[in-house]
């Protein structure tokens, strides 16, 4: 090796190895970098929540139907049987459980019952988007769609993933979420400043 090859080599190496650590300097003080990211969410699977509104009604029995928001108890009122837990059941669930005592109080003896979600909780987006704030959630929402609900990104903002508190049936969960990561109702995300 010529001694022009050997200083040129040996400069490299000297002013690559700094790169390569202050690269991964910046990686690790990349906002939310310690987060760990947040299970992931299957709009198959939600469980109505306090706050939902919903609409159970009884096919060909108009006087057995009601719409109503979740209250904090987490039971509504339906005719002729009185208070219904609805909180932390799919919509399937709880028309099952609605039909199941109208059958077993004598009522009616084969009910046919729907359960639609007609307004879900809202999303709430903070931090660097356009205009902050809760949104309304729509099946199939991803991080990024509620980003854009909110205006989109700021030009500061780190897109990369945000940070998200996630209500969840044993209390609160902290995480990272990524764009095309689905949000759950009552998800609250908050954008990220690029420190760099």
């Amino acid at each position: 090796m010529s001694p022009l090859h050997h200083t040129f080599g040996v400069r490299t190496a000297r002013l690559g190895f700094p790169l390569m650590l202050t690269g991964a300097w910046l990686a690790g003080c990349a906002p939310g970098s310690d987060l760990t990211p947040i299970p992931r969410y299957d709009p198959a699977s939600y469980t109505i929540g306090v706050g939902d509104r919903i609409n159970i009604s009884t096919f060909g029995e108009n006087q057995f139907q009601t719409d109503a928001r979740v209250p904090v108890d987490g039971s509504i009122a339906f005719p002729l049987i009185g208070m219904v837990k609805a909180e932390g059941l799919t919509a399937g669930e709880l028309g099952q459980s609605v039909a199941t005592t109208l059958k077993d109080q004598h009522i009616l003896s084969n009910a046919k019952v729907t359960v639609q979600v007609v307004e879900y909780r809202p999303v709430s987006v903070i931090g660097e988007v356009e205009h902050g704030g809760q949104f309304a959630y729509q099946p199939g929402m991803t991080m990024l769609k509620a980003v854009a609900a909110a205006g989109g990104f700021s030009y500061r903002a780190f897109q990369d993933y945000a940070y998200v508190v996630r209500q969840e049936p044993g209390g609160a969960v902290v995480g990272r979420i990524e764009p095309q990561d689905y949000v759950k109702p009552d998800d609250v995300i908050k954008v990220y400043e690029r420190h760099f």
